[in-house]
């Protein structure tokens, strides 16, 4: 049956894989034909995880991504990949006034550095084929800042800038790279990014003409990104708001 959207024959790596947008990709990808290669620091999670996918020959790592030598032992013994989607980071909730070096560092870490490190390992042994697709997840929150999540903007900015720097490096490779930026999605993340009422939440929504987004939602932009029908799309933010800016 003709679909541009298969993954059929294609390697794809997802980083957080154990929950949330992650878990939603690796599954969804799988139903299309995709091998998928799980990444996560939650055994349990990817335990999990691993039933739920179709077909055979999926592969999963567990370990700390801030862990060059977990990197390293990801890039030694993964396939070739066609995709990879860098989809596993953490928030934070500190008003400027309070932010720290630490704080900056932690975000930072899962955020940016890892991925550009993985990558780093990854192309070095050369790891990722010709026409491959680089998947990073950004967020709205970059150009739409919220008051509290200022180092978490910071870092998916400068996600958007690294982006396209390997866009452009890449592109005699036919190796796209693109970013992915959700508003509000209905995952486990946002329960740490503010304790308000369920009231609260459906005022919030409100604003959301299409409500809230799921992980299937951005799954499935992934998914896109991953298949020969995105072969022409490179070092772009694919904007995802729910229609809330209307």
């Amino acid at each position: 049956m003709y679909n541009p959207y298969s993954l059929e024959g294609k390697t794809i790596l997802i980083t957080g894989a154990a929950s949330g947008i992650g878990k939603a990709t690796a599954i969804e990808s799988s139903k299309l034909g995709g091998r998928i290669v799980a990444v996560d620091l939650n055994p349990e999670g990817l335990s999990q995880v691993m039933p739920q996918l179709e077909g055979d020959g999926h592969l999963h790592y567990v370990g700390n991504l801030c862990d060059e030598s977990f990197l390293k032992e990801i890039a030694e013994g993964v396939p070739a990949l066609d995709g990879v989607f860098l989809c596993a980071g953490v928030s934070d909730t500190t008003p400027v006034k309070f932010i720290s070096q630490e704080k900056i560092q932690r975000v930072f870490d899962v955020n940016l550095t890892a991925p550009i490190i993985m990558l780093k390992h990854l192309l070095v042994k050369k790891k990722i084929n010709k026409g491959g697709s680089l998947v990073w997840m950004s967020s709205y929150g970059a150009e739409k800042v919220e008051p509290g999540l200022g180092i978490y903007a910071a870092s998916k900015s400068a996600v958007n800038g690294i982006m396209r720097a390997y866009a452009k490096e890449l592109v005699s490779r036919k190796i796209r790279s693109n970013s992915i930026m959700p508003m509000m999605i209905r995952t486990e993340l946002i329960s740490t990014l503010n304790n308000i009422s369920d009231k609260d939440w459906e005022k919030q929504e409100s604003m959301y003409p299409l409500g809230f987004g799921s992980p299937l939602d951005v799954a499935y932009a992934a998914i896109y990104l991953f298949s020969d029908a995105s072969r022409w799309i490179t070092g772009t933010q694919i904007r995802m708001d729910g229609g809330s800016n209307l």
